[in-house]
């Protein structure tokens, strides 16, 4: 199945080389319709004024973590079918465990290639067509 390229997708990390790491991997893959957040606080406030067809978030971050911005998507039923997929430096099983409970379609351990990126979210979005 081949992904929609205008798809509007929201990035998030309060580290600005990571937005323009996961921006020009996105570019590469032919996505151009790309919104980004500064940490979770900005997201929250940017999902409740904008459909996003995909987040992709951080999971460390200040103010608003990515878990606690995964559980407030997560909690509006706006936007709690929105495909989540969180980025971390961590690979703790405790940490993995807690995303999937609250609700994450896909967790990408830094660092990743574009390849990585295109296959976990082809997978989120193969799992969403099958249910």
């Amino acid at each position: 199945m081949a992904l929609d390229r205008s798809m509007r997708i929201l990035i998030v990390d309060d580290y600005a080389t990571m937005l323009r790491i996961l921006r020009n991997l996105l570019k590469q893959l032919g996505f151009e319709n790309v919104d980004d957040a500064p940490d979770g606080h900005a997201a929250a406030q940017m999902v409740a004024k904008q459909k996003y067809d995909l987040i992709i978030s951080d999971w460390n971050m200040e103010p608003m973590t990515g878990y606690e911005l995964l559980r407030h998507v997560r909690a509006d039923p706006e936007n709690a079918h929105v495909p989540f997929i969180m980025i971390t430096a961590e690979s703790a099983t405790e940490n993995v465990i807690a995303a999937k409970r609250a609700g994450v379609n896909n967790y990408i351990i830094k660092p990743f290639t574009t390849e990585i990126l295109f296959a976990k979210m082809q997978a989120v979005f193969e799992k969403q067509m099958a249910s």
